[in-house]
């Protein structure tokens, strides 16, 4: 029998998850990309809180903007707001996405605000 389709994204993403886990030091940045929106959140699993987050969902400077720099923005915004929490390193969760597009544009946009991952 074949899996569904959100049963073959929960095993991409399991598989993904296994590897990769935020602590103190480095913790994680985590996207969710929906068909409209892009949000990312910074997350230390070792005490199971989400530190910072950012999102294109009811943000000004993101309308009118294509989806792959509404992207953009929101790496800079969310490592803005990581390094004023003092994060500067963090590991990248892209979930169950590959690392294209929208996923790629936030990451470099993150790299672009000053986190290293």
């Amino acid at each position: 029998m074949s899996l569904s389709k959100i049963d073959k994204r929960n095993k991409i993403k399991r598989r993904v998850r296994k590897n990769v886990f935020g602590s103190s030091e480095r913790p994680r940045l985590s996207v969710f990309r929906s068909n409209k929106q892009i949000y990312a959140q910074v997350i230390d699993d070792e005490k199971g809180i989400t530190l910072v987050s950012a999102s294109s969902y009811k943000s000004k400077e993101v309308e009118g903007k294509s989806k792959s720099e509404q992207a953009t923005i929101v790496g800079k915004a969310v490592a803005e707001k990581a390094i004023k929490a003092g994060v500067t390193t963090v590991v990248f969760d892209r979930n169950s996405y590959q690392y294209h597009g929208r996923v790629k544009a936030l990451a470099e946009g993150a790299r672009e605000g000053g986190l290293k991952f």
